[in-house]
């Protein structure tokens, strides 16, 4: 594929500013960004139908990690579906027994009746090769033995018009499946009418997306979460909010109930206008060639389905550059040329590489591209040269050049623009925690002195803990991902905010976290 972006230059040190200088934030555009944040909440809070849905969950209550029972989970989201039994011991533990069944193609294209039944036969079939607790062995009180049925909690990873923690109607089919009759109905109704067929004692009592069951997740380990958020190949987030900061639900009961109740703020769709988005003319390019151009414009910056195609991008234009190349000699390989063709894990590789050398504080430093000319290598310092090497290695296996085609300066500028495109993204991911924690009155950002408010003055604690759940690759292996996030959100709200902010990872949210959303609706039973 031709490049979409390239340079015509007099100096290509030149060249590599100007790549700098397009995906380096500085404070005052993260301040912005998380202002155009909470705007979007407000819109969101106060209406539908907005880009960022700010999507109510009717998830009322939040776990403390000292409830038990044993729970049913369906999480349905691909060519696989899961069954999990959650048993929740009391102590912020669980123990899980799960099993995954193929759903065919047949079943994800023929009607839905047929689909739903599978996914009750798959039920069955788990809890005939998983037969339930016995009393002694299960501490619950919210269980079969007690109901005289079994509660489940169903991840559904389809587009849902959610109106009651148990009911929602189907809006769309994606990822493959395309059942009949199935759209417009309510998916519980279509699961419970299933295991009723088979008269099994088993009851659907609660619909929940993977970020909200991050949160639930991550509350019952940690005694509490107030934010669950996913950093992978895609991004979302669910927080806690004040239902009467929810106005669009009118004259609900709901509403009438008061309380606090877990958003689900599709965060991904923040700024699609690309109003205060840094946007770059790679983030263009990539956006008009996506599936879906205008959509999504956030998580397109920010996570691992994006980042690798905007540094090959970025690699594509210097390739381009013109009267001379500035990378690999002009040559390119298939995984460069090829849309997608770079995958974020090669990112994550490159910058892999480069850690493991010895330290430094050299990492955003611009390569300076004369002093790193293949006739001057002798002269670069020994510490450098063996990091740099270690990235070449990497390069030449992962973007499948020829070791004679790579030079180091050429590891030098690969290993710089990956550093450069996730550091964004990972600043970027700071600005939507930020925003939450300011929305939930917990921090506040600097006035026009620079100077943070007394986070009493909020009404909160200043020795709070601030509780977040987190799942995802980047998260979770991408290097130096969490630090740098911590590092926009210090510089947002300030770092007694930030060292209160207790990040850990969230188990299981399509899983564990479906069964703690069973626990929350068997309360009204």
């Amino acid at each position: 594929m031709a490049s979409t972006s390239s340079y015509f230059y007099k100096d290509p040190q030149s060249v590599l500013s100007d790549i700098d200088h397009q995906l380096t934030l500085n404070p005052s555009t993260l301040l912005g960004l998380v202002k155009a944040f909470l705007d979007e909440f407000r819109q969101g809070l106060s209406n539908y139908n907005h880009p960022m849905a700010m999507i109510p969950t009717f998830v009322t209550g939040v776990p403390d990690g000292t409830e038990t029972g044993t729970f049913l989970a369906l999480d349905l989201g691909g060519t696989n579906l899961r069954v999990c039994e959650v048993n929740l011991q009391g102590d912020q533990t669980f123990s899980l027994r799960q099993q995954k069944y193929k759903v065919s193609d047949t079943l994800k294209t023929g009607e839905a009746v047929a689909l739903f039944d599978y996914l009750a036969a798959s039920v069955d079939a788990f809890l005939t090769s998983h037969p339930p607790l016995s009393p002694k062995e299960d501490r619950s009180s919210s269980n079969a033995s007690a109901h005289d049925f079994l509660p489940l909690g169903l991840t559904f990873s389809f587009p849902v018009e959610q109106t009651a923690l148990n009911s929602g109607k189907i809006l769309t089919w994606t990822k493959g499946f395309s059942a009949k009759n199935a759209i417009g109905n309510d998916v519980v109704k279509l699961l419970q009418d299933a295991f009723d067929r088979k008269h099994m004692h088993v009851k659907c009592v609660a619909l929940v997306n993977d970020t909200v069951g991050a949160l639930l997740s991550r509350a019952y380990t940690a005694g509490g979460c107030v934010l669950g958020s996913i950093f992978g190949t895609g991004t979302n987030g669910a927080y806690v909010e004040q239902v009467a900061n929810i106005t669009k639900l009118g004259n609900s009961p709901a509403a009438a109930r008061g309380g606090t109740m877990v958003v689900n703020t599709e965060w991904g769709a923040f700024n699609n206008s690309r109003s205060h988005l840094p946007t770059t003319p790679f983030d263009k390019a990539l956006d008009r060639m996506s599936i879906n151009p205008s959509f999504q414009a956030f998580e397109k910056m920010i996570s691992g389905m994006y980042l690798g195609e905007i540094t090959r991008l970025v690699l594509l234009s210097l390739i381009d550059a013109a009267p001379k190349s500035i990378l690999f000699q002009g040559k390119v390989t298939k995984v460069v040329n090829d849309q997608w063709g770079l995958d974020t894990s090669v990112m994550s590789d490159v910058e892999e590489a480069w850690e493991g050398g010895p330290g430094g504080d050299d990492v955003d430093i611009i390569p300076q591209f004369e002093k790193l000319a293949k006739e001057r290598e002798e002269e670069i310092q020994p510490e450098m040269k063996k990091k740099l090497e270690s990235v070449r290695k990497v390069v030449v296996s992962k973007l499948e050049y020829e070791d004679k085609d790579v030079g180091l300066r050429d590891a030098a500028i690969v290993r710089w623009v990956c550093h450069l495109v996730a550091r964004r993204a990972a600043l970027l991911s700071g600005v939507a925690v930020a925003a939450v924690v300011v929305q939930q009155g917990t921090g506040s950002l600097p006035n026009e002195q620079g100077k943070q408010k007394n986070p009493q003055s909020n009404g909160k604690q200043s020795s709070e803990r601030i509780r977040v759940g987190v799942d995802g690759s980047l998260i979770q292996f991408y290097p130096n991902f969490e630090r740098t996030m911590r590092e926009s959100l210090r510089a947002l709200v300030g770092e007694d905010v930030e060292k209160r902010a207790d990040i850990g990872l969230a188990k299981d949210g399509s899983g564990v976290g479906a069964a703690l959303c069973a626990l929350q609706a068997m309360k009204d039973y």
